[in-house]
């Protein structure tokens, strides 16, 4: 499946019925009278946050949505049936948007969260409604209201409780592959993750949700690589996995670099919990592991961790870290 995390859509709700105007006519009744039944009501286009999806690649194949118009009333009080309403399902963590891209909508976190986008119109009155003691014959009816339509942006931000940055190459997939039942693309050449995956990871008997994003370059915020455009994918985690390759020749430089894409970005990810890990260790010699190590926690300011995922060094210990970081914040989220 391919992933698609941003996509344009057309949705209109469905126009309401139209009132009838009819008198009742019936042989050995004397008094007939106005008996023109209501319209329907128009069809709503509702969003609803489904578990199961990852992406909005349905909506690459699917732009228009329209609800089904009321149908109008009849004789002898008889009231039109509501138009059918439809429901956009998307992926839990979309956002919807105004046609401008920037104005929100609503934010669909929750599994099962349902949203009314668009109501569909009110159906019109019939000519029985209007009678009264000084009107006993009307001879009119309301037409039915028309639905709203708009534009929309459907834009997806996963939902994870940890994210893994660092530039490519420098082991991000690998340690996904390794803790978890994703099976991203790994290979030895830059840019090989082109869109974000997921994997749950479970250490101790708990488990927490990890998102891998395709590398980061210099120049990442001005569109350079894959730009930046994948880092929204992380924004609602509560911890971040910085991986710094073995194999670079400067390690300081590499943090720094991914470091200030972070800051160029914005959406509170250097306000972020942050573990620095120096992985594929397993590459170095000993004197050359001390150097590189040094050079990380100087930079970094934090203590790093040694990680290798093909051999398994640190990744117990790792992955404990996360998951107190993560228990924590969900311990005081929920205090809240």
């Amino acid at each position: 499946m391919k992933f698609l995390d941003e996509a344009k859509v057309y949705i209109r709700s469905g126009d309401g019925g139209a009132g009838a105007v009819s008198f009742r006519r019936e042989k050995f009744i004397e008094f007939g009278g106005p008996d023109g039944g209501d319209g329907g009501r128009g069809g709503d286009v509702w969003v609803e946050a489904v578990n199961g999806l990852n992406t909005l690649i349905d909506f690459r194949f699917q732009q228009h949505f329209k609800a089904g118009t009321g149908i109008h009333g009849m004789g002898r009080n008889r009231t039109g049936a509501g138009g059918d309403h439809v429901t956009l399902k998307v992926p839990v963590g979309t956002q919807i948007l105004e046609e401008d891209g920037e104005t929100l909508i609503i934010d669909m976190i929750t599994e099962g969260q349902r949203f009314r986008i668009a109501a569909g119109g009110n159906g019109g009155f019939g000519n029985a409604h209007f009678k009264s003691a000084t009107n006993q014959a009307p001879s009119w009816a309301n037409p039915g209201l028309e639905g709203e339509e708009k534009t929309i942006w459907l834009r997806l931000k996963l939902i994870a409780d940890a994210g893994l940055v660092g530039l490519p190459n420098a082991g991000k997939s690998t340690f996904l592959a390794t803790c978890t039942r994703a099976r991203p693309k790994i290979a030895n050449y830059p840019f090989t993750t082109l869109h974000p995956n997921l994997g749950v990871a479970t250490i101790d008997g708990r488990e927490f949700i990890l998102a891998d994003i395709p590398g980061l370059i210099e120049g990442a915020h001005e569109g350079v690589g894959l730009g930046d455009r994948f880092l929204g994918h992380v924004e609602r985690t509560r911890v971040l996995l910085h991986l710094v390759s073995g194999q670079e020749e400067d390690v300081a430089k590499a943090y720094k670099t991914v470091k200030h894409e972070l800051e160029a970005y914005g959406g509170e990810l250097t306000d972020k919990v942050e573990i620095v890990a120096l992985s594929q260790v397993d590459t170095l010699d000993p004197t050359e592991l001390k150097k590189k190590q040094k050079a990380l926690a100087k930079a970094s300011g934090k203590t790093p961790f040694l990680l290798s995922a093909i051999v398994g060094t640190g990744m117990t210990e790792t992955l404990r870290a996360l998951r107190d970081i993560i228990v924590t914040a969900q311990t005081a989220g929920s205090d809240d």
